[in-house]
């Protein structure tokens, strides 16, 4: 299975799909049936390939597996270099998953130019894809940002009435960060004289030019996940957006930035990530806390769950940044849970959007009476987003608090009160979305989901039962991967220390300081892992 480019053709067969809906010409109504069964088609076959590549992917195994590489210009060291290892396995998945989803819940809700909108998706699968699979830097790059240009047209052709000033706000927002990005990235490549994202993270970067190179990733990542306090664009990219497009957003979009943490902040920058990682601790505790108060207030549905990704994406720069097995489990696992819940949340709110155009709390009530097998759909979306023990997302927030814990109790007890408050809001908007008492007429006469719309829900809940009652499957596969990055990140941190020894006189009191002070970390880590000293 090695020996067969099945990360390359997952990338690109989505865009030989977008390629052959050029070709189609006409407008009426076979045109269109003809253009959405070729893309369901072409993201099918992907999803199957991911299927095939998550069977044939060695759990065992911590280095990257269906490597591909092509030298393209071995001047500088930049390469066509393709892999997945267990931290990006899963985001492969999830966005090969998502893509038909979206697909056919846009195929009654999105009328005017069909074509054009499917192109889009499929050009955002690929982009999608690429990210997760690159393993060169450039290439990576050229993938992060290549997201940016379908899901701007998405939002801004597709979207809301303020759809232009939301897909500008998007785009500017997140191509700004990225700039900084590349500039680090080129400072790398001059450095090292290598993209390869596999040297890259074995190199040493000296401690001043870490923090200047971990500054201009961050600027990146945070704004991509998105932090507090560059959180802004989101909220109105979710609202303005088409169903699918938010469904994207929230399910894949928000990951790149914390894979990018794990993939270069980590690796590359251990002595910055050391020094930075109590100023994102703070910014990670007053996103779950500020924004899951903002969420409360909101009459918005739509407006409400973009506030709650902010505050569940604070749980994963919280469990990234503990540099401990547990939190950086729980971080990866929580972005899979929060890919899924988080996707079908707004898809069951585009389902009654469609039938009543509007996405105002208080316009709705009592919806288990007309619809009662929505309205068990949305309660299973809650009990999974406010974390009950035996849905998906209880795991990974789990693990991250409990990094936390090991690290900073005072800091660990503030980021659980963002389960409390993420409770509260999910159960207000359920007791007036789906118990609350009848307010209007025509809520009270909407019909229940159709078999295309169960269809498409089905295997949401069946995952977020799944992940929730099963979580093994995804750790055992995550866990060698994340071990090895923890290893390589504190025998770097180790190393440096030694050099700080080296500089000061043997038998100085300094000298002992820096001793006992460096190595303790290191040996707690040693002694949690099984490892000798």
């Amino acid at each position: 299975m090695n020996e067969f480019p099945i990360l390359s053709l997952m990338t690109f067969l989505p865009l030989v799909g977008a390629a052959l809906l050029l070709l189609l010409r006409g407008e009426g109504e076979a045109v269109q049936f003809r253009a959405k069964m070729l893309a369901l088609l072409m993201s099918g076959l992907t999803f199957i390939l991911s299927v095939v590549m998550l069977l044939n992917f060695d759990p065992a195994e911590a280095d990257f597996q269906f490597v591909e590489k092509r030298i393209w210009f071995e001047n500088i060291g930049i390469s066509y270099h393709m892999g997945v290892d267990g931290i990006s396995l899963f985001f492969v998945v999830l966005s090969a998953f998502l893509t038909p989803i979206c697909i056919l819940a846009s195929w009654k809700s999105v009328s005017k130019r069909i074509r054009e909108y499917l192109i889009s998706f499929l050009m955002l699968e690929t982009f999608m894809i690429g990210t997760f699979c690159a393993l060169d830097a450039i290439l990576f790059y050229l993938f992060f940002e290549g997201v940016l240009i379908p899901m701007f047209v998405i939002i801004g052709v597709w979207g809301g009435p303020r759809r232009v000033y939301s897909a500008f706000k998007f785009f500017l927002y997140t191509l700004l960060g990225s700039v900084l990005m590349l500039v680090a990235l080129l400072a790398m490549i001059v450095q090292t004289g290598t993209a390869d994202i596999p040297t890259l993270m074995g190199a040493d970067f000296p401690p001043h030019m870490q923090l200047w190179l971990w500054l201009a990733f961050f600027s990146s990542f945070a704004v991509k996940m998105p932090m507090w306090p560059v959180h802004t664009w989101l909220p109105d990219a979710h609202v303005e957006a088409p169903t699918a497009g938010s469904v994207i957003l929230a399910g894949v979009l928000l990951k790149m930035g914390g894979y990018g943490f794990l993939r270069f902040s980590l690796p590359m920058l251990p002595d910055a990530t050391a020094y930075f990682a109590p100023m994102v601790f703070g910014l990670s505790v007053v996103a779950i806390i500020y924004t899951s108060l903002v969420a409360l207030v909101q009459q918005d549905m739509k407006k409400m769950i973009a506030y709650s990704s902010v505050a569940h994406m604070g749980f994963v720069t919280l469990g990234i940044f503990t540099l401990n097995i547990q939190g950086v489990q729980g971080a990866v696992f929580q972005m899979i849970s929060h890919g899924v819940i988080s996707a079908a949340l707004f898809l069951a709110i585009g389902v009654v959007y469609d039938r009543l155009h509007t996405r105002d709390i208080n316009r709705y009530g009592n919806l288990s009476k007309n619809m009662p097998i929505y309205a068990t759909v949305f309660v299973i979306l809650m009990l999974g987003s406010v974390g009950l023990p035996g849905t998906s997302g209880f795991v990974g927030e789990f693990l991250a608090l409990l990094g936390a814990y090991k690290v900073d109790t005072i800091t660990a007890t503030f980021a659980a009160t963002g389960v409390v408050f993420g409770a509260a809001y999910m159960l207000l908007l359920t007791r007036k979305l789906v118990f609350g008492p009848k307010v209007n007429e025509d809520a009270a006469a909407m019909s229940d989901m159709t078999v295309v719309e169960k269809a498409y829900f089905l295997p949401l809940i069946l995952l977020v039962l799944w992940l929730g009652v099963a979580p093994s499957y995804v750790l055992d596969r995550t866990a060698p991967a994340i071990e090895s990055l923890l290893v390589q990140y504190h025998a770097k941190l180790a190393t440096e220390v030694e050099s700080n020894i080296a500089n000061v006189p043997e038998h100085s009191q300094e000298h002992v300081q820096i001793k006992e002070q460096d190595q303790m970390p290191l040996q707690d880590h040693a002694q949690e892992h099984g490892m000798g000293e």
